[in-house]
């Protein structure tokens, strides 16, 4: 990928992932553990990466999705953290298991790149068509031209492949530790492995 595309898709993400955060702060209430999300949130918004990174780590481990996204952005390119590709991948793939659009991109982006995780395109496009199918508008547009790039490298029967793994996807959301171990899950949905 040239150096010009990558930092388009750099600010891309970063767009995409401060898009919605202002609205999901403003919904959420004021428990401790919630301020120090909203705080986090609100550091990231104002491009304090090194207070975003210490704020949201905590929530981010108690299976918060969009920390989880957060965290994978700020491994992926640095910021205000050590770049850490493996760092990066964990974070995005607990947050793409649980269904956020944004770890979902950023996870097709390092299976595509081998960034973390072995490169992998069935896997790129599997999690990048299901960010596209999340997106609206102009994100839409460069989340489904992305996810076709990956497909150029790939032979039918592997995006024939992805997209069964996509149309298989179902969303795990992580629990608290202690249910966790309690072996609980809630309403009948998959339990994470402890």
């Amino acid at each position: 990928m040239s150096k010009a595309i990558k930092l388009f898709v750099c600010a891309f993400c970063a767009i995409l992932i401060a898009d919605v955060l202002p609205a999901d702060a403003r919904r959420l209430p004021d428990r401790p553990d919630v301020v120090q999300l909203r705080k986090g949130l609100a550091a990231f918004n104002r491009h304090d990466y090194t207070a975003a990174g210490l704020l949201l780590r905590s929530p981010a481990e108690h299976g918060d999705a969009s920390a989880q996204a957060i965290l994978c952005f700020l491994y992926t390119y640095g910021r205000g953290v050590p770049q850490s590709y493996p760092d990066a991948a964990d974070w995005c793939h607990r947050s793409a298991e649980q269904g956020n659009a944004r770890g979902q991109y950023m996870l097709g982006l390092l299976y595509n790149n081998g960034h973390g995780v072995p490169e992998n395109f069935v896997q790129a496009y599997k999690w990048l068509n299901l960010a596209a199918a999340h997106a609206s508008g102009p994100k839409r547009e460069f989340s489904y031209r992305i996810r076709d790039s990956v497909a150029s490298k790939m032979s039918p029967a592997q995006i024939a492949k992805a997209q069964a793994l996509a149309v298989e996807y179902q969303p795990v959301p992580e629990l608290p530790d202690s249910a966790l171990m309690a072996g609980q899950c809630a309403g009948g949905e998959k339990c994470l492995d402890p």
